[in-house]
């Protein structure tokens, strides 16, 4: 996954917006004001900070070595992924995908509903 396959993922998603409040080398993605991915695009390797559930998330970095801790994040709620190939690409959008559900999660009711999303536990 190349630097720009990751930030089109990110933006990809509805009402995902690419704010720069660490410095201009920093992407962070929002939704509704909330960060779902942060990321230096332009570092070697490329790396990306995303929420996870915290079991998901030792899972993991158990599982992938590419995967640890959120660094400079909260570590029982954030993971970074080293994007070397290591792991799967399909594996780093369904992270990125479960980051932003976490987050939107979140919002208030009114908000999801604007942003047309729905928890699996309301689509039964």
């Amino acid at each position: 996954m190349t630097p720009q396959e990751l930030k089109a993922a990110c933006l990809a998603l509805p009402k995902a917006r690419e704010e720069f409040p660490f410095g201009e080398a920093n992407s962070v993605f929002k939704v509704e004001g909330k960060m779902f991915a942060l990321s230096a695009l332009a570092g070697t390797p490329l790396r990306v900070s995303l929420k996870c559930e915290p079991e998901l998330a030792l899972h993991l970095r158990a599982t992938h070595p590419a995967i640890t801790a959120g660094y400079h994040l909260n570590k029982r709620h954030w993971n970074t992924v080293v994007v070397d190939g290591s792991v799967p690409d399909s594996l780093v959008l369904q992270l990125i995908e479960d980051s932003y559900d976490l987050v939107v999660a979140g919002l208030p009711r009114r908000v999801r509903e604007k942003l047309g999303w729905v928890a699996l536990s309301e689509e039964r």
